[in-house]
């Protein structure tokens, strides 16, 4: 017995009643009406459907039922169904450390019915007698159905109803569903998904057949502009593939909202593969502004830890730092590959919503290195403007007038391109810098420097002692809880060492590598390349502008500027007749 404020609580342990062990596993696994729509829909894309249909009422708070045309389960199988623990998709430990199905667990329909009116109608034949189970008395009885399942839910929460109490409007449980149906259509293009809300259908992807139909889904998720402003790109390495669209700079948002991601078909939220794509978009996106993506994953289901989170929503890879830079720099080259010829010309509309109404930014100040900015005259050459048809005209055409001193005017093949001569200049500049730069130099401090550190820090030194002298230091283990600093790279050597070290280490431990080296050593270089640029009221002649324009043809990145800003604008001859009401 024990005393707390003054009353008795018994502390003999006590075996919890079945229906109230339920009901708290329950509590991990069905957070609300998308919770469940989630699991039942995984059992249904698990049981090989081609077609689910989903319907719901009120939010799914009244009702959710989804039927499918999946294998369907057996008479004798419908009560063990609903059995904590009873599963058809693994049978042994060998199972569980290489999960090939969405679901594995089988605590879902145990849940579920723990908390709601459950019905489950299956037939696992091809006539049409099936059988009907009632959650709550567990009696089977003969229901015509389809080969297939269907699963009515119906009021959710009516044995837990504080739960009610922690949901939201409606609408916003609406939408809660309708985003797992989006994350089901593009993991798996084959399946017809509908959704049906209070009695009106509002979702419905048919399965994909073609290319075109793969598109038509693209768009129905993600919004029709979204195909002409990204990049379809498939890589494999060490077993791994990785495949899928990730937009182009230019086609932001402000919010994280459209960002999906894929390991073998499953839908994760998972901080190593944001870091990673975050990473690879460093320099290209404008800063606080998000890119749009829907990446796709495979590897052996050994190297994927799935059984981490009731919910399932995250894994634990077994190579964690092999998946980050493989994520990282399938992306990365993917972005530095493309030139303004590969950028499908954006309407004025389109063009002017992608970028922030705010232009600002702020620049962090680096210490200079021992090289020098070449300046721009001494990287233009003479190009005079040729005598050419419209097809041997190059992507960002010729010069024709300089505006304000700031932009350069130019006619192509399409219509006009406008150019932000300092911008482009500044991309093309920091290109080049990286390409001179000799690489991370070591830099010896004249007395070293002991710090205190945790036992995870100090052993992550130890198992990434050759990373880490690769990137410039030279760092040492004093103790169990203390390093000693020797050494760290040059370029950074007026910096807070202390600090710098602490950083990677905590990359090191999160993500099992580190970029801050590469960062912050761009960052001296981007500095660098801003003050090297043609700066605005700079006037250029005809052949200095046309020699701006080809260099941005060739440059890494260059329709963006190291900030993120766009350097370059398209306008259609057809943008220019809408503005001039052509036509009409």
């Amino acid at each position: 017995m024990s005393k707390t404020r003054g009353k008795l609580i018994d502390v003999k342990i006590k075996q919890l009643d079945p229906k109230l062990a339920n009901q708290i596993a329950a509590g991990e696994v069905v957070e609300r009406p998308a919770s469940v729509v989630k699991e039942l829909l995984e059992n249904s894309l698990d049981a090989k459907s081609t077609e689910i249909h989903i319907m719901v009422e009120i939010g799914g708070t009244r009702l959710i039922k989804i039927r499918d045309n999946g294998s369907g389960i057996g008479k004798d199988d419908l009560k063990l169904a609903l059995n904590r623990h009873a599963t058809s998709k693994i049978s042994s430990i060998e199972d569980l450390v290489a999960v090939g199905t969405l679901g594995f667990r089988g605590e879902a329909l145990a849940s579920i019915a723990s908390i709601a009116r459950l019905t489950l109608t299956s037939n696992d034949s091809d006539g049409q007698s099936g059988w009907s189970l009632n959650g709550e008395t567990l009696e089977v009885s003969p229901a015509p159905h389809p080969r297939g399942t269907t699963i009515e839910v119906r009021d959710l929460f009516f044995s837990t109803p504080a739960r009610r109490k922690f949901l939201r409007t409606e609408r916003t449980e609406y939408q809660r569903i309708d985003e797992v149906l989006r994350k089901a259509s593009l993991s798996h293009p084959n399946v017809t998904l509908t959704l049906s809300h209070n009695g009106k259908l509002l979702r419905q992807y048919r399965a994909c057949l073609t290319e075109q139909d793969e598109h038509r889904r693209l768009s129905a998720t993600f919004g029709p502009s979204f195909l002409e402003n990204a990049l379809y790109f498939s890589e494999e390495n060490h077993g791994m593939r990785l495949s899928g669209w990730v937009s182009l700079p230019t086609y932001s948002r402000s919010q994280a909202d459209q960002q999906f991601f894929f390991v073998n078909t499953r839908p994760i939220r998972d901080k190593l593969i944001t870091h990673a794509v975050k990473q690879a978009y460093s320099d290209v996106l404008y800063h606080g502004r998000q890119p749009v993506f829907s990446l796709f994953l495979e590897l052996d289901p050994k190297d994927v830890d799935v059984n981490v989170h009731p919910t399932k929503h995250e894994v634990r890879f077994r190579d964690s730092r092999n998946v980050h830079d493989f994520v990282f720099r399938s992306t990365h080259k993917l972005l530095a590959d493309v030139r303004p010829d590969d950028v499908i010309a954006p309407t004025a509309e389109n063009f002017l919503a992608s970028v922030p109404v705010q232009s600002n930014f702020s620049m962090q100040r680096g210490s200079r290195i021992g090289e020098q900015v070449q300046h721009y005259a001494e990287l233009l050459r003479n190009d005079p403007v040729p005598l050419t048809t419209d097809s041997d005209i190059p992507p960002l055409g010729y010069a024709v007038a300089q505006l304000h001193g700031i932009y350069i005017l130019a006619q192509n093949e399409r219509g006009m391109v406008i150019v932000d001569m300092h911008a482009a200049h500044e991309r093309i500049t920091y290109e080049r810098l990286k390409t001179v730069d000799d690489g991370v130099k070591k830099q010896p401090l004249l007395v070293p420097i002991t710090i205190a550190v945790s036992a995870a820090e100090s052993a992550a030194v130890e198992d990434h002692i050759e990373h880490l002298d690769e990137l410039g230091f030279d760092i040492a283990k004093f103790s169990e809880e203390s390093l000693i600093i020797r050494g760290i790279p040059a370029l950074l050597a007026r910096g807070n060492s202390e600090q710098l070290v602490r950083d990677v280490l905590s990359d090191l431990l999160e993500y099992g590598s580190t970029a801050r080296i590469e960062e912050q050593h761009d960052e001296i270089l981007s500095t660098m390349a801003c003050h090297g640029s043609v700066r605005a009221n700079r006037k250029l002649s005809i052949q200095e502008m046309n020699a701006l324009l080809r260099d941005m043809e060739e440059t890494e990145r260059s329709g963006q500027c190291n900030h993120g800003r766009p350097t370059f604008c398209e306008l259609t001859v057809a943008d220019l007749d809408g503005l001039f009401m052509r036509g009409r």
